[in-house]
């Protein structure tokens, strides 16, 4: 590509979604940053190379004229970041009907909201979507089935959107990352002592002994974007716990 590729990463303003961002910028990429809350991605601020929009994912409209904008910045779309996302916790008879629907509209329905709305500029320019699975979407999970549920759904579209949209050239990827120590634990209501217990439990059932970093998981959103020739794969970035 001569030019430097543009793109657009979700949930900018922190966790994987920032590392991610900061990743690709290194990488020479034009970034859009999007999250919710405008006030996180002030760390982007001034970096020339990258704009920034406070866009709820399950807002159509909303999601729609930040993707016009971003055309009219840079006339294009190379690729899509979806990392945008919500936990949830707790045993199936406890868990909040609604909570269970803010989770799927969030982590499913915002991912297909962005992704339709960069599709044509994606198609245009032979793109790749890199979405956002997790360890617990591949491998059952007995302390929080839903956001497992939802991941594996992201899996699933990820593996069916590759088909569909291999005759365009469009290539599309997810990671299924392993736990790592970011802000959708307490964003969740976890306070920082169950948090911290958790991930203690999950380091105890991977492989490599420990929990992972954002860059690590960045690392591979730079390389899926990169490789031309890999579509429909789920990868897991976990230690070994998907297999152990």
């Amino acid at each position: 590509m001569s030019e430097a590729p543009v793109g657009v990463v979700t949930g900018a303003g922190s966790g994987i979604g920032r590392a991610a961002a900061e990743r690709l910028l290194a990488d020479g990429a034009r970034i859009a940053g999007w999250d919710r809350r405008a006030e996180s991605l002030s760390w982007l601020d001034g970096t020339p190379d990258a704009i920034t929009e406070a866009v709820d994912v399950t807002d159509a409209e909303q999601v729609s004229a930040a993707a016009a904008a971003v055309g009219e910045r840079w006339g294009r779309v190379d690729f899509v970041v979806n990392s945008a996302g919500i936990f949830l916790v707790g045993p199936v008879a406890e868990v909040a009907p609604e909570a269970v629907r803010t989770l799927f509209d969030v982590n499913v329905v915002g991912t297909t909201v962005v992704t339709q709305a960069l599709l044509p500029m994606l198609v245009a320019s032979r793109g790749a979507v890199v979405n956002l699975s997790s360890t617990v979407g591949l491998r059952a999970s007995a302390t929080n089935a839903h956001y497992a549920a939802s991941k594996a759904a992201v899996a699933h579209l990820t593996r069916c959107w590759a088909l569909e949209l291999a005759p365009h050239r469009v290539r599309v990827n997810a990671l299924a990352p392993g736990p790592i120590g970011t802000e959708i634990y307490t964003s969740a209501g976890m306070d920082p002592d169950a948090v911290r217990a958790l991930l203690e439990r999950r380091a105890a059932d991977i492989p490599l002994g420990r929990v992972g970093t954002t860059a690590e998981v960045a690392l591979w959103i730079s390389r899926l974007i990169a490789d031309e020739w890999v579509t429909g794969q789920v990868i897991a970035v976990d230690g070994g716990m998907s297999v152990g």
